[in-house]
């Protein structure tokens, strides 16, 4: 029989994205891809730093370990512009943090997107902003890895905790492109005439139905733990619970800060990862948590 990646969470994610590779980057972004090779090589036996996403991974990747039998719901797949060479050192730090990641692909500078689709992927984390647009129109949720962020924390190590944006995250940029156009009145006034119709879907509705169906199945160690973090607030609020209603996904946490700063709210909660399609948003979120780009919606116009 064939293997098969149905019904699993599948998270595909960078070399980058996982392991602390600034100081090698460096190197590879002056053009000199040999010197890059060759400085891996070099470096194969010294394991590379935890990324910033290393932590929701790591964590992910424990629910397979708490499964009993051969049942293992989470499938991590590294999706790397590294050269195979460069690859072993990645593979090689994954083994060494105990990390049971068997599937990779290494691609050598060209975009490694387009394999996401025969992975069946439900997320893409990557530093490369290019392939995350590509990821998201494709239909795939993905987010840019800010490299810069603070890591996670380690207060809640049997709890995966994400947080999402509301608008153009979880929920389509519509009610966002009118507070763009017309301002806070006019956004405040459509969500209360709209508060009884559900918001259509935004590019993370699949990854948070996922993550719901994860926790559903049940594990005695691990839990995840969800947040809708939104600039919403009354009356608006009422629109976005009610959408969530509709779909019959459940959030732990709903803060609507009104417009207040969401990194000091974010820095409370303690996420592991936060995605949002704001770079303001993201930039000062990253200061306090794990934050990623989601490269979607109005505020994300194709350059």
């Amino acid at each position: 029989m064939s293997a098969s990646l149905d019904g699993k969470l599948v998270v595909a994610i960078s070399s980058r994205a996982l392991f602390d590779f600034e100081e090698e980057n460096e190197i590879f972004e002056q053009g000199d891809d040999r010197a890059y090779m060759a400085l891996q090589l070099q470096r194969l036996d010294l394991p590379a730093k935890p990324g910033v996403a290393f932590s929701l991974v790591q964590k992910l990747m424990a629910f397979n370990v708490v499964e009993a039998g051969n049942n293992q719901p989470v499938e991590v797949v590294i999706l790397s512009r590294n050269d195979p060479v460069s690859g072993l050192r990645v593979m090689k730090s994954a083994a060494h943090y105990g990390l049971p990641i068997t599937r990779c692909s290494f691609t050598r500078g060209e975009s490694p997107w387009r394999y996401l689709k025969p992975l069946h992927a439900n997320l893409f984390l990557s530093t490369h902003l290019s392939d995350v647009r590509a990821a998201l129109d494709a239909g795939v949720p993905a987010a840019q890895v800010y490299p810069q962020s603070v890591h996670a924390g380690d207060a809640y190590p049997h709890e995966v905790r994400i947080a999402f944006d509301g608008d153009a995250v979880l929920f389509s940029d519509e009610a966002e492109r009118v507070y763009q156009a017309q301002g806070l009145q006019a956004f405040q006034q459509h969500e209360t005439d709209r508060a009884q119709q559900p918001l259509l879907a935004g590019p993370f509705k699949p990854l948070l139905a996922a993550l719901q169906r994860l926790q559903q199945a049940g594990t005695p160690r691990m839990r995840i733990r969800t947040a809708l973090v939104t600039a919403r607030s009354a009356p608006a609020h009422e629109r976005a619970i009610r959408t969530l209603m509709n779909w019959n996904i459940e959030v732990d946490e709903a803060m609507f800060l009104g417009g207040l700063p969401k990194g000091e709210f974010l820095r409370e909660f303690e996420p592991d990862f936060f995605f949002d399609d704001q770079t303001g948003h993201v930039d000062a979120a990253s200061q306090h948590v794990p934050s990623g780009h989601v490269a979607s919606g109005v505020s994300n116009p194709a350059s």
